[in-house]
């Protein structure tokens, strides 16, 4: 069984509709329809890869050799289990890094201060918990929610990993809107919200998620659960077409009536020097000017 090294991720090269990272000392192609372009890298380095990953007729793995059953990388300071799975995803988002820092910096910035306020941070569509390991080692209290069971118990995987299996994280199964329903009704209320939520999902029991249907009245539900000074409002999205404009247009009329301030722009891979970085979705923030 292979493990990380402490090396962080990286993208190697990208093109011809393929990106080539390496996951520690792992390192895997996988489709990619934003890189139109050439890639800069030898054919070699592209055929030598590890293992590879394609969406032509059958999703499916296939390796040149043989591929650990899982293993761990570290990046951004935070360690995380990586396992190949069916649809091709690996258990972390690294276009999403940038941001646990900033939460991390923001929450902490808060605790100093008013050391003795607790800091409430909501997780929806939390996948493997990268925002939530911020959060909680900048000294939130986290609520994680996800619809996938499994993925919530990888979550918790890398919070042990990470010695934060004791820290004030709420690990919930269900589905998000479900789930911010009954926080309204309980008139729970969190200084900050992060979501990332997919083009199209299912909840816990079945429940369908359409982003171009469900996603305001979902940014509604979150704003009714926002303390009445928050630290900030992150959305994140994969979803082509949803562009940075988009994206900010929303935040701004969820926000509408507080004082603070949005950005916007594009989520993106990032290698050594040199490589392209590869557009990997879009985000929107809204975050307090304290």
């Amino acid at each position: 069984m292979l493990y990380g090294c402490g090396d962080d991720y990286a993208l190697l090269d990208s093109g011809l509709g393929e990106k080539l990272e390496a996951f520690g000392p792992v390192v895997l192609r996988r489709p990619c329809a934003q890189a139109l372009w050439r890639r800069q890298l030898s054919e070699d380095a592209w055929t030598n890869a590890h293992g590879s990953f394609t969406r032509e007729g059958e999703l499916r793995w296939s390796s040149q050799k043989k591929l650990p059953e899982h293993w761990e990388i570290s990046t951004v300071s935070f360690r995380f289990k990586i396992l190949l799975t069916d649809f091709g995803h690996l258990g972390i988002f690294p276009e999403q890094r940038p941001f646990w820092s900033w939460i991390s910096g923001a929450i902490g910035a808060a605790k100093k201060m008013a050391p003795s306020a607790p800091v409430r941070l909501l997780n929806l569509f939390a996948y493997s918990g990268g925002v939530t390991l911020a959060g909680a080692r900048a000294g939130a209290e986290v609520c994680h929610v996800d619809a996938s069971k499994g993925m919530v118990a990888w979550a918790r995987e890398n919070a042990a990993l990470n010695k934060l299996e004791g820290a004030p994280i709420r690990w919930i199964v269900d589905d998000a809107t479900k789930f911010l329903k009954r926080e309204v009704r309980r008139q729970t209320r969190y200084d900050a919200i992060v979501l990332d939520p997919p083009s199209f999902g299912r909840g816990a029991n079945g429940e369908i998620f359409k982003i171009e249907r469900d996603l305001l009245p979902l940014l509604d539900l979150c704003r009714d659960l926002l303390s009445p000074r928050p630290l900030f409002f992150l959305l994140s999205c994969h979803t082509p077409g949803l562009t940075p404009i988009t994206m900010g247009h929303l935040i701004k009329e969820t926000m509408g009536g507080l004082s603070g301030a949005i950005d916007c722009g594009e989520m993106t891979l990032t290698g050594a020097e040199g490589i392209r970085p590869l557009p990997s979705g879009s985000y929107a923030r809204w975050y307090d000017g304290r």
